[in-house]
């Protein structure tokens, strides 16, 4: 039972753990190199796309989005899609996609000439294999390709959760001590004794049989 335990616990974690680094910000130093519109069939991967932009019709199989290209300091390709996020989760509040759309397009720079960097925040993953994008919340120009990001927001985010958890935790266990412990050790013991009164009942009706 303790195997059973410790595995819920453990993939508990895991998910808890990858919702995290899927929702919470992420930053990226890229060259943008192209910025273009597509139209997008949803398929399995429907739970990592938007539900549109702000203010217009949502559903459907398929619409038009908005995409990034970009190359990372270490010249491997990067693509972001650009959709907002509205009222809906992750709770970003993103209203602004066309916007960061011409904010790209404007800090567009090609290899040969001297590149232009920029700091992209994300949230999300990149995953070929099911077309997933990270979705481009805001970004700025940077100098300095090696410029240095301090994740204050996810550092404040991840103290606020642990303290969460720990208040919830100390409360459970106080409660458990005082409420649910005492009932289940005079279950322990009822049974105890009900266990004890059919062992000796048994015995004396072994007793009586000829």
């Amino acid at each position: 039972m303790s195997y059973v335990r410790w595995t819920f616990r453990i993939l508990f974690w895991l998910l808890f753990a990858a919702f995290l680094h899927y929702t919470l910000p992420q930053y990226d130093v890229v060259r943008i190199t192209d910025t273009y519109e597509k139209r997008v069939d949803y398929g399995v991967n429907s739970l990592f796309w938007a539900e549109g932009y702000t203010g217009e019709a949502s559903g459907g199989v398929n619409r038009d989005v908005f995409f990034i290209q970009t190359f990372r300091v270490n010249d491997k390709p990067m693509i972001y899609r650009n959709e907002d996020t509205g009222w809906g989760w992750p709770l970003y509040f993103k209203f602004d996609t066309a916007n960061l759309q011409a904010e790209a397009s404007d800090l567009i720079s090609k290899k040969s000439e001297e590149p232009q960097w920029a700091v992209i925040r994300h949230y999300g993953w990149r995953f070929e294999a099911l077309s997933i994008y990270p979705n481009a919340v805001k970004l700025w120009a940077v100098d300095d390709p090696n410029q240095r990001i301090i994740p204050y927001f996810n550092i404040i985010a991840l103290i606020l959760i642990f303290a969460a958890y720990w208040a919830i935790r100390v409360r459970w266990r106080r409660f458990r001590r005082a409420r649910i412990d005492p009932v289940i050790e005079e279950v322990e013991e009822t049974w105890d004794e009900t266990e004890g009164w059919f062992k000796r009942t048994k015995v004396r009706l072994l007793k009586l049989l000829p």
